[in-house]
């Protein structure tokens, strides 16, 4: 096992009407508050409601930046941040999912740059200070309530960047899984499909030494295994919806990739999905995995798979090695299917016309090389592409 710094700053309130600490929780950082939501299902479900009454009890002004879509967009944070600065906000509350946490977090550090937000998106721009930021989460995927990254897309140039800085962290979460109840199925499919993919970013690496974190990453996929398809046919399931919103929190805290060297596969090349098609990008992660896994599946990387199968999916070990990776393959595609999540890019509509652009962007944006259990080049991107389809 590596050598590590543990730190998991965010204090987490989980569990029915852990609402009400909201107040309390905003006033140690400010009273200027600005929400950011998405599409206005919290203003449906009432969540929306609670959370302006809770400001308005505590005498927490509030200003709001609502339609924030799935794949969040840079001219959203544009918007935010000249929010912020008209009108000294102090503290960030995200109402929402990792889409909304994302472009709050980016608001709270371009508060601090007088240039535009995207510079600090490419790099171009340092992060030297950040507004505070609280969450109530409403979807359980991404892992942003609980760790300091952020997924930012620009649709002008068909970027998709990552960025990750302490700062970003929130100082607090809430997490209440029956907020979750009115999360559509086909949402709720992509959001196991991102917390499983999550880990298995951790798990499948060339580190052989970190035991417990392996075994954590397997408990969280059979957490999700066991409870994905419970929480799309039984909504309103707490045991369900809870289980799976504590995997997405784990899943991308930092826990599992402590003392290992680990590096995103198809996460990259899934962000120029998102970044030229729109696709959500938990279906994005569903079609590429299998076909990943099966694209690195070698002699090298058989073990790891061997591993998986035989941990996670409970296939006999006196098998050959290599069926027993492709069954645990197998079995993984016909998981994500048995959500009722597409197989094929073909199916969300996506052709050979882009992939190369896509492959290259997805390179360029690694510096050359996506992934280290098996490192992806140009070639095997777009294969990997090529065979999705």
């Amino acid at each position: 096992m590596q050598n590590f710094n543990y730190s998991i700053p965010t204090k987490v309130f989980f569990g029915k009407d852990q609402i009400n600490v909201l107040g309390g929780e905003i006033k140690k950082y400010g009273s200027r508050v600005l929400i950011t939501y998405g599409g206005g299902n919290i203003k449906k479900n009432g969540i929306y409601d609670k959370v302006v009454e809770i400001l308005k009890a505590n005498h927490i002004e509030y200003w709001e930046l609502g339609g924030i879509e799935p794949n969040p967009e840079i001219g959203k944070v544009r918007e935010g941040v000249q929010i912020c600065k008209d009108n000294n906000i102090d503290f960030v509350l995200a109402v929402g999912g990792g889409s909304t946490i994302d472009s709050a977090k980016i608001i709270s550090v371009a508060y601090y740059y007088e240039g535009d937000p995207w510079d600090i998106l490419t790099r171009e721009a340092p992060i030297k200070n950040a507004l505070p930021i609280g969450v109530v989460l409403t979807m359980a995927a991404t892992g942003s309530e609980m760790n300091s990254g952020a997924v930012i897309s620009n649709k002008e140039l068909k970027q998709k960047l990552p960025i990750g800085h302490p700062f970003m962290a929130p100082k607090f979460s809430i997490l209440d899984p029956s907020y979750t109840y009115t999360v559509p199925k086909n949402q709720t499919a992509a959001g196991v499909a991102d917390i499983m993919s999550h880990s298995f970013e951790s798990y499948f690496s060339p580190d052989k030494g970190a035991y417990l974190q392996d075994r954590l990453a397997e408990s969280i996929l059979k957490t999700c295994i066991k409870y994905g398809k419970i929480a799309i046919d039984e909504p309103e399931n707490y045991e369900a919806r809870a289980n799976i919103m504590w995997a997405a929190s784990l899943a991308l805290n930092g826990i599992l990739s402590y003392g290992k060297n680990t590096a995103s596969s198809v996460h990259g090349i899934a962000q120029y999905v998102s970044a030229y098609y729109n696709t959500t990008h938990g279906v994005a992660l569903a079609i590429l995995t299998p076909v990943w896994m099966e694209y690195v599946l070698e002699d090298k990387t058989v073990e790891k798979f061997v591993e998986y199968g035989v941990n996670v999916w409970g296939i006999s070990p006196d098998k050959d090695k290599f069926a027993i990776a492709q069954e645990a393959i197998d079995k993984t595609k016909e998981y994500f299917t048995s959500l009722g999540l597409p197989s094929t890019l073909g199916e969300v509509g996506i052709g050979e016309e882009n992939l190369e652009n896509m492959a290259r962007d997805a390179i360029e944006n690694k510096g050359g090389v996506i992934g280290n259990f098996k490192p992806l080049y140009y070639e095997d991107v777009l294969e990997i592409y090529r065979r999705a389809i």
